[in-house]
């Protein structure tokens, strides 16, 4: 048992396949308001996020006896139902190829024993699930065995590229979930909009609500239903039809700046859920088929020495190709 598998009590066992039993495992302060999904996740090694979705959406997993939805957050007291899993196929299944593994091992752009801090690449999802075997948390959790804690602080949408922050502590992730929840960090995006975005437009405040498809694709849109949403925006560069912009995204909601931007009239170019068709097809002759949208800095405090720090991630090629080939055009 992990150190992260941490109990104040073992409340009984019962029978399950293959003659293995169920846990269950009441939940002590080292994993209090931890999401059930990333509990079974640190705990449950080797097993894919696909797999931890279907156990919880079955009710095999069970917090107090009830059902949860992954979202759930544990209490101190509350009694886990830890069904029994076999970890040893899922481990082969998650192996990353070498070109994974140089690439990720290129992307860390800070790196001490509580934090590591990556250039995230587009194209690659940040976790399993939804038909994705391996994601980035995946991936360095098998290329670091020896590491009994590696956690993902906030997520990046699969398309999108930049900082990402994966915690190597418990302690690290729950004061960097703090600083999120407190405002105490700050993420400032770079993107490639349609259109000419206009010097008077500054911010956008629109609430937005998630809904969630029979298929399992997310799809967010604005309504008086939803929740307050607020993204500040800084205009860097124009070019002929397009514009380089600045977001600061003030709340976190899902596809925050990508709804954001085509409310205001100016889609991300290359998003293919709230995007123009028509013109994320010419994206072949700027050199790049992606999603526009880059996390170039973020900052926070860190608690070893109190001090703000700047993560900064240099575009990805691709980015910087697109760039480059819309400022050549004028």
């Amino acid at each position: 048992m992990s150190n992260e598998m941490n109990t104040s009590a073992i409340d009984g066992s019962e029978n399950g396949s293959g003659g293995t039993k169920v846990r269950f495992v009441t939940v002590t302060e080292s994993s209090e308001a931890q999401r059930i999904d990333n509990f079974l996740l640190s705990n449950l090694k080797g097993v894919p996020k696909s797999k931890i979705y279907r156990i919880i959406r079955k009710g095999e997993v069970r917090v107090n006896k009830g059902r949860v939805k992954p979202e759930y957050k544990l209490s101190i007291g509350d009694v886990v139902r830890v069904p029994p899993v076999s970890v040893r196929e899922a481990r082969d299944s998650v192996k990353p190829g070498n070109n994974v593994v140089k690439l990720l091992q290129n992307s860390i752009i800070f790196e001490n024993q509580e934090l590591l801090v990556i250039n995230k690449p587009s194209g690659m999802a940040v976790h399993g699930g939804s038909g994705i075997n391996l994601g980035v948390i995946e991936a360095f959790r098998a290329m670091r065995p020896d590491h009994d804690f590696l956690e993902l602080v906030h997520r990046l949408d699969r398309d999108t590229s930049g900082c990402l922050l994966i915690a190597k502590k418990r302690t690290m992730l729950r004061y960097l979930h703090q600083c999120l929840r407190e405002d105490g960090m700050k993420k400032i995006y770079h993107t490639v909009v349609v259109g000419k975005w206009p010097n008077h437009v500054r911010e956008v405040n629109a609430p937005l609500l998630k809904n969630e498809l029979k298929s399992g694709e997310r799809v967010v849109t604005v309504t008086k239903e939803g929740k307050p949403s607020l993204t500040k925006f800084r205009l860097i560069e124009r070019f002929k039809g397009f514009t380089l912009v600045e977001a600061s995204p003030i709340t976190g909601r899902t596809h925050q700046i990508r709804v954001h931007a085509a409310f205001a009239g100016y889609p991300i170019l290359g998003d293919e859920k709230y995007g123009v068709d028509e013109v994320n097809k010419g994206m072949k002759r700027l050199g790049a088929k992606r999603l526009m949208l880059h996390a170039a800095e973020l900052a926070v405090k860190l608690p070893s020495d109190r001090k703000v720090t700047v993560f900064k991630a240099p575009y990805e090629q691709t980015f910087h190709n697109v760039v480059g080939a819309l400022r050549e055009e004028g």
